[in-house]
């Protein structure tokens, strides 16, 4: 595969890059700038020189087009997105990246049609709203009640996917995962369970600010299962739920400190439950595209503890966003 890839920087992107590299495939990651510092905690040198960075903004089909014609892509891979804390700030300019951004590439795939044999793209488990009140897992195809600019962003992006297939035969898969942890989870509304991670390993406490019940997901489970969509048999446009492990977030701290005892009384959390499903079905997803991997929530816990503290030996550990 030639996979153009935007928002490649992030950290779902950066895993993407790495399993990618790691399988053989060739990546170039369009964007504003180059910053690897993400790539760098995952990818050696020898590595990083073969990801290519092709320098555009996301928003100007042309400039997407260009680098998909320069590049050869035979898939693109839209992870490009602004979180929900700046959605909330600047609505018109989380519309711009969000949902003008994605009709920049899918007009990309509709151009070169011969070229590119599909998108996928990331949605969001925030298209759902707060769920039902016996918690029981929402399928893909319920009523889609997102409560933040970013979810409606999100769910105008599906239906246009929808449109691109109806319209003009452009295949694509939607993923919408929940909540990403792992190295790399730096920054947006579910990133705390990864910081108080990261601050442990740093020996400092944490306090995550909510609580309740989230669907937690290994980061490398969420970026094998884009990569499965990259090339899976499959045609149409549909949208899919991603699922963890769905525990409490009090859970998720007597699990940390049975996994790492050094996190004992470091770690706390609030109360508060996220205006998002805590619980999602995804039987679609595994049916189209599985078996996907499932890394236990102790496993993953044990694995970015590792991650970081190696980080905090070589002197490499970012406490920025602590």
């Amino acid at each position: 595969m030639r996979v153009l890839m935007t928002g490649g920087y992030g950290c779902i992107g950066s895993w993407v890059t790495m399993q990618l590299i790691e399988g053989g495939h060739e990546v170039a990651i369009l964007d504003l700038r180059r910053d690897t510092h993400r790539l760098e905690l995952l990818l050696d040198s020898e590595q990083l020189e073969r990801v290519r960075f092709i320098p555009g903004d996301v928003t100007d089909p042309s400039l997407v087009r260009e680098a998909a014609e320069q590049f050869g892509a035979t898939q693109l891979l839209h992870l490009a997105a602004l979180q929900v804390p700046l959605c909330r700030a600047d609505p018109i300019k989380g519309a711009l990246v969000n949902v003008v951004g994605t009709l920049a590439v899918f007009e990309t795939a509709r151009a070169l049609k011969d070229q590119i044999s599909r998108v996928v793209y990331a949605s969001s488990a925030a298209v759902h709203g707060p769920g039902v009140p016996d918690g029981a897992p929402l399928a893909d195809e319920v009523r889609l009640t997102p409560m933040t600019h970013y979810g409606a962003y999100k769910v105008c992006n599906e239906l246009n996917a929808r449109v691109y297939w109806l319209d003009h035969g452009i295949s694509s898969i939607a993923l919408r995962p929940w909540t990403v942890y792992g190295v790399g989870r730096d920054f947006g509304m579910t990133s705390e369970p990864t910081k108080a991670i990261k601050a442990v390993a740093a020996g400092r406490n944490y306090a995550i600010s909510y609580g309740g019940l989230q669907d937690l997901q290994y980061v490398g489970d969420v970026a094998a299962a884009f990569v499965r969509a990259l090339d899976a048999p499959f045609e149409g446009a549909d949208a899919f739920n991603v699922r963890g492990d769905v525990v409490s977030i009090e859970t998720f701290v007597s699990t940390f400190e049975s996994v790492v005892p050094d996190a004992k009384g470091r770690v706390t959390h609030g109360s508060n439950q996220l205006p998002i499903a805590p619980s999602l079905d995804e039987s679609r997803l595994q049916a189209q595209l599985g078996p996907l991997p499932r890394t236990s929530l102790d496993q993953g816990i044990a694995e970015t503890y590792q991650r970081f503290s190696s980080l905090r030996e070589q002197g490499r550990l970012d406490l920025s966003d602590l």
